[in-house]
């Protein structure tokens, strides 16, 4: 069988390998067959609750079996799936739920009283919610998973095309609102298909999904597990918070692959309890989402000489499919990571400040071409506007290009090097200045876990940098030394003004450091 959307890899193992384990969370386990039927009783269940073609539903809920049931039950009814941040505030639930023009919700009982909060805005297109029973209502229809799973099972009829949209994937935008991120069947099977080729997964595989649903690298273990038949783990929510927790959930679950941002691991090197734990079973370390201090890396090498270590480079507006690195400890050093080589999936370009060509090497902004490129941001006919460039044509060939932001620089071999956001390049008193660099000269010291440096503006209106950073264990490091550290190996002119130590620092969602929230940090002290 030819696979044109994403549903028909569930369909094609619950035929081929009814009995593998498909998911896994809590102790609890879904094979193939079960989880094929329990989608169709979803799918069927939103049918006669009247939805429509490509209708968006929303997925609201903490992890658990019940999460890749949404997935493909939504898939399987024809309709595009929504993931919002299990943890996300009212405000932007209702944000996304509005913009989207989400009318179904699937959720489950933890999520309750938000549910109970949605109830009260009765200007939110919302009509259906599934996976909870409330009789109190008489303004939208309520459906637990009880009743879905004595539903009918039968495969409902699916006319879903390649081209037709499968996800909507909410990301932070620059004004704050959060921007939608439209995938196609077609992109979302080129994601899964090539990173199944590039790291050789096959069905016996055990994928540990540490992401949230919302987060974009989530989707190497939703769809590209499925996709070749492999089994993924959910890990709980309650599991992130210990890395001590995580190194035991590795072992006890037999994972072969780990993707995630690189904050999880250096955790686990830092606070993991490694004595004893037999690790041996992982195959592939990945990680990607902001850069990896080499000195943490180094580290988690040595705890596991049998892995395989990527550095994975993509935005979710391409499915982080575009470069990859796959990196030995003898190559490592104070240098960040390298991007490394480019997928058979993508083409790229780098360009200088006036769009001009950068043929050979050279530093530029990259711009990325793939078939696992998203269609475009949901209702948003600005940003797409300015996100996409299109190539003046070749031998009557036009391809189109999404501007990444990101600053590159290529090396005599042909490598990328990451350099930073276009937007973290600043300009103060006349010098440009890298924020990154600023960071990057923190982090090369041992006595340094985490740094982040942001620009602020006085009370007079006056720009200038501040410096935070996170000592390491059992460090004693202050302000005055690294301050005499950033003098050493900065231009007077990048180093910062201020340089505060914090206990933890503040994240999004996806665990990236939140620099927004930084610098209301910043202004509630100096109003003080």
């Amino acid at each position: 069988m030819l696979q044109t959307c994403l549903h028909q890899s569930i369909e094609r193992n619950a035929l081929e390998r009814p009995d593998s384990i498909a998911f896994r969370c809590r102790g609890d386990l879904l094979t193939y067959a079960q989880l094929y039927t329990a989608a169709c009783q979803l799918a069927n269940t939103l049918l006669e609750q009247g939805l429509s073609p490509l209708d968006r539903v929303g997925i609201h809920m903490n992890k658990s079996l019940e999460l890749p049931v949404a997935i493909y039950g939504i898939l399987l009814a024809g309709g595009v799936y929504v993931p919002i941040d299990a943890s996300a505030p009212l405000n932007r639930i209702e944000f996304i739920i509005q913009d989207c023009g989400i009318h179904f919700l699937v959720t489950n009982k933890e999520k309750r009283r938000t549910i109970a909060s949605l109830e009260q805005n009765q200007k939110l297109p919302l009509r259906t919610v599934i996976g909870i029973q409330r009789d109190d209502t008489i303004h939208r229809t309520y459906v637990d998973w009880c009743s879905i799973y004595d539903s009918v099972s039968a495969p409902p009829e699916n006319k879903a095309k390649e081209d037709d949209l499968a996800y909507i994937m909410y990301t932070s935008g620059s004004t704050g609102l959060p921007k939608g991120l439209m995938h196609t069947h077609r992109s979302g099977l080129a994601y899964a298909r090539h990173s199944a080729d590039l790291y050789q997964v096959v069905p016996e595989d055990i994928l540990g999904n540490h992401a949230p649903i919302h987060f974009d690298i989530s989707t190497f273990e939703l769809l590209t597990g499925p996709f070749v038949g492999a089994t993924t783990v959910l890990i709980p929510e309650e599991e992130l918070m210990f890395p001590a927790s995580l190194a035991r959930l590795i072992e006890r679950e037999r994972l072969t692959f780990w993707y995630s941002v690189p904050l999880a691991l250096t955790q686990l090197v830092l606070r993991g309890e490694w004595e004893g734990l037999d690790l041996s079973s992982l195959r592939w370390v990945l990680f990607g989402g902001e850069p990896f201090p080499p000195k943490y890396l180094s580290m988690l090498m040595d705890r596991l000489p049998g892995a395989r270590f990527c550095n994975v480079y993509g935005p979710a507006e391409v499915n982080q499919c575009s470069y990859y690195h796959v990196p030995d400890k003898e190559s490592l050093s104070d240098e960040p990571v390298p991007i490394g080589h480019i997928w058979d999936a993508a083409h790229h370009l780098l360009l200088d400040d006036e769009n001009h060509l950068i043929e050979k090497e050279g530093t530029g902004e990259l711009l990325i071409s793939a078939s696992t490129m998203m269609q475009g941001y949901w209702g948003r006919s600005d940003l797409n506007e300015k996100a996409f460039f299109h190539e003046e044509p070749v031998s009557g060939f036009k391809r189109r290009y999404y501007r990444t932001g990101d600053l590159m620089q290529r090396d005599q071999n042909g490598i990328l090097h990451f350099l930073g956001r276009k937007d973290r390049q600043i300009k103060l008193r006349g010098y440009r200045i890298e924020l990154d660099e600023i960071e990057a000269a923190f982090t090369q010291q041992l006595q340094v876990e985490e740094a982040a440096a942001i620009v602020v503006e006085d009370p007079q209106g006056e720009k200038t940098i501040v410096a935070y950073y996170k000592p390491s264990i059992g460090s004693s490091i202050d302000s005055k030394e690294l301050l005499s550290t950033a003098r050493k190996n900065l231009p007077s002119y990048a180093v910062p003004s201020r340089i505060l130590s914090l206990d933890t620092f503040p994240r999004t969602g996806s665990g990236k450091i939140d620099r927004i929230k930084l610098a209301e940090l910043d202004n509630e002290r100096t109003v003080s």
